[in-house]
């Protein structure tokens, strides 16, 4: 073997690992070339050792190589910027890609919802059918009303947090066989929309909205989030597309689908402060709805906006040669 032609060949792979074993800091892209800049460098040095045992190459490749495992042990130790990155990039770029899923599960069942509160309007018999008599109308609204401050916040907000993470659960894990998904939010839609045919046919559909709306934006919009990934998960096996096996495309969309279910998790706790402290409080009916409002709000600029770009981002950097393969 031409050891000076090896060197020269790989010395520039051998420079930008130790670049990058130096630096105190790096980006996810690069913590990546290191690893493989080092595995390189590790079968660069066997080569050597067994070839053409030159005592300086082998020393200055050893001590690369060293150098090199020390910056990635170092890299695996108890850090925040893998949490950080997350909420940063992976979660609201999961959220972007899935977005008319979601998007079409959100208009949709609100479109159904107040399509159901019309047409229980109009046929009023439905209301005697589904709670087995006529409610009387100030019995119902004070249920409704009393419902949110009847046990004490703490206790109130683990239960609703528990309940909504656990149906997007089960619509994010069963959305590989489609049809549970369509139940879950079925059933969800019909309790929401006939309390609500019940309280506008009460003359309080004010109310009704009031109560539901300072928490109601954030928490069904991550229900519809799990519900629309869901779905993309059970289509992914159904449709893979040309440049994925079925199997590929599956464990691809369900990894998203993870990401997404621990963002949710986060997610489902602000809308359950914000129904267990905010939704039953004193505040001005406008203060209470304004901030829902403004929280969903920023929930859709976090998913659409910040989510697409980077997700534009890390397309362009996959689009990218390789670093290595332009030396």
């Amino acid at each position: 073997m031409d050891l000076d032609a090896y060197v020269a060949e790989h010395g520039g792979e051998w420079r930008r690992l130790e670049v990058l074993v130096t630096q105190r800091r790096l980006d996810p892209a690069e913590v990546d070339e290191m690893v493989l800049l080092y595995q390189r460098a590790a079968t660069h040095l066997s080569i050597v050792r067994s070839r053409t045992p030159d005592a300086v190459v082998l020393a200055d490749l050893s001590r690369l190589v060293l150098a090199g495992r020390a910056a990635i042990n170092r890299s695996d130790r108890m850090s925040w910027r893998p949490v950080a990155g997350f909420f940063a990039a992976r979660l609201p770029a999961a959220l972007y890609r899935t977005r008319w899923w979601w998007i079409t599960v959100m208009v949709v069942l609100v479109g159904a919802a107040w399509g159901l509160i019309a047409y229980v309007q109009q046929h009023p018999q439905v209301l005697t059918d589904w709670f087995g008599r006529h409610p009387d109308e100030q019995i119902l609204v004070d249920n409704f009303v009393g419902y949110y401050s009847e046990y004490r916040a703490e206790t109130f907000f683990a239960s609703v947090w528990v309940n909504n993470a656990m149906l997007t659960a089960q619509c994010l894990a069963s959305g590989v066989l489609i049809v549970p998904v369509f139940y879950l939010l079925g059933d969800n839609l019909l309790k929401i929309g006939m309390m609500g045919a019940a309280m506008f046919d009460a003359g309080a559909g004010d109310v009704y909205l009031t109560y539901i709306a300072p928490h109601g934006f954030l928490e069904l919009t991550a229900i519809f989030v799990g519900g629309g990934v869901g779905l993309r998960i059970g289509w992914s096996w159904i449709a893979p597309g040309p440049l994925m096996s079925r199997r590929t495309s599956l464990v691809h969309w369900a990894r998203e689908g993870m990401t997404v279910a621990v963002g949710l998790v986060f997610v489902l706790l602000v809308a359950g402060l914000l129904e267990a402290w905010v939704t039953p409080s004193a505040l001005p009916p406008a203060v209470r709805i304004g901030i829902g409002a403004g929280l969903w709000g920023l929930f859709l600029v976090y998913a659409l906006v910040w989510g697409r770009a980077v997700a534009l981002r890390g397309e362009e950097v996959q689009s990218r040669p390789e670093a290595l393969s332009s030396r």
